[in-house]
């Protein structure tokens, strides 16, 4: 386990770092083009060639280098155009997408510590190293959005596009299932809830009376993932969290200072202060979940025996059903649940929990399960029955059951169109020159000027 988190830190590393880096390994920096205003040097298409043979993406023959640089050129030539036209990236814009990015790292690495002890550099000089390739990365997309996001294919389209794959060409699509709900949540009873904040209330005595918080974080939380951290959650900006959780902590003040008792949906927290930056701060906390009793889970079963009695007999449709008696948001939408992945409402094998699969394997299209066990999105045990809607054979995708797949690869082949279109018409509008290096490169784009 410690070899693959070195292995993941070392390439997050690599990977945040690697446009910032010098020319390394004997290379003589020089320029190889010039698009408007920007430069482009040999060291930074060295560097991801460097990166693509590390994760092993090179292959025999390739022109990757030729690649990389159109790669590059197109990115230059849309930031130039990004200047002519005005577009404009704010300073609050570049600042939150480098505190995300960050947190996300940090995330990986475990501390922001270990994240400066790596990288030698404290996360202020980071970021002052950084923020520029932020603001042209955003600058970038947001040209490309601007280019892409107006379009639109018809029906018509999705079929010529789909008659134009070679038969032996079209993808072959898993087998994918459509599956509805009905969620019964048990009730917590007030006496547990009771034992519960008497039990963090006796943490956070502990705490004010000199203990470490990030040692009963590890010993007592039951927030599994930042239990391991001792507690900690590292950086994270408003609108992250859960409301009375977020306002807990931005109203600690003063480094180590902790939080009265606050519940959320998951539980009961303390929360600790470790730092204040900006519209930003990261502490820690220690989370106790009141647990469901076997009484209440054993009601909540009872019920949803009934509610499947009502539909298995025809008294009710599964929708209405859903609509009335579910605890779970998918309620709003006949109880059918919605694949994060896709936002569509079918899942592939691989996408279901296993223990939910191996109810829906043995069923019809059309049954009904009986009650079964579940731990909902907070980590709570909970019943509920399912509802097999459809479920397809691995097969040649059609229009009839996969439009929407290939509506969307008719949709991004018209953006790549589009890019391509807007690419070659502003190279004839914009200064570019090339050096020697490059100038035999076999380009899609034609950015050599005959």
């Amino acid at each position: 386990m410690q070899k693959l988190q070195k292995a993941i830190f070392l390439i997050l590393i690599f990977l945040f770092i690697v446009f910032q880096s010098k020319a390394q390994n004997g290379v003589i920096d020089q320029v190889v083009a010039i698009v408007g205003g920007n430069i482009i040097k040999a060291s930074d298409i060295e560097q991801q060639y460097n990166q693509m043979k590390i994760q092993g993406n090179l292959k025999s023959g390739d022109n990757a280098k030729c690649s990389i640089l159109e790669n590059i050129l197109v990115s230059k030539l849309m930031l130039n155009q990004a200047k002519v036209d005005s577009v404009n990236v704010s300073d609050e814009q570049v600042e939150s997408e480098l505190e995300r990015r960050l947190r996300y790292y940090i995330a990986q690495v475990g501390s922001k510590e270990k994240f400066e002890e790596y990288y030698k550099k404290s996360i202020n000089e980071f970021k002052d190293e950084f923020r520029d390739n932020i603001r042209n990365q955003m600058l970038v997309q947001m040209m490309e959005g601007n280019i892409t996001d107006s379009k639109k294919v018809t029906p018509n389209e999705v079929k010529k596009f789909y008659d134009e794959i070679p038969a032996d060409s079209i993808p072959l699509i898993n087998a994918e299932y459509e599956i509805g709900q009905i969620v019964r949540q048990p009730a917590i009873s007030k006496a547990e809830k009771e034992v519960v904040k008497q039990r963090l209330g006796e943490l956070r005595e502990r705490i004010l009376k000199g203990e470490k918080f990030s040692s009963l974080a590890a010993l007592y939380s039951e927030d599994p993932g930042s239990a391991k951290r001792s507690g900690e959650l590292g950086l994270f900006g408003r609108g992250e969290m859960f409301p009375e959780f977020e306002a807990a902590a931005f109203n600690l003040k003063t480094a180590d200072e902790v939080s009265n008792i606050i519940e959320t949906k998951a539980g009961y927290h303390i929360l600790q202060l470790i730092e204040r930056r900006g519209d930003f701060v990261n502490v820690r906390h220690i989370l106790l979940m009141p647990k469901v009793s076997p009484y209440e889970l054993q009601k909540a079963k009872f019920y949803l025996d009934s509610i499947y009695s009502i539909v298995n007999d025809s008294a009710m449709n599964f929708e209405k059903a859903a609509l009335k008696f579910s605890d779970d948001p998918s309620k709003n939408n006949g109880g059918i649940m919605v694949n994060p992945n896709s936002g569509n409402s079918k899942f592939g094998a691989e996408e279901i929990d296993p223990s939910l699969f191996f109810v829906i394997d043995k069923m019809k299209v059309g049954d009904i399960s009986k009650p079964i066990i579940m731990n909902d999105n907070d980590g709570k045990q909970a019943y509920r029955i399912v509802y097999l809607k459809s479920r397809s054979s691995a097969h040649r995708a059609n229009l009839k059951d996969d439009y929407d797949k290939i509506q969307n690869a008719t949709l991004e082949r018209a953006k790549a169109d589009a890019v391509k279109k807007w690419i070659n018409d502003k190279i004839g509008k914009t200064y570019i020159k090339f050096f020697d290096n490059y100038k035999d490169c076999k380009f899609e784009n034609e950015w050599v000027k005959k």
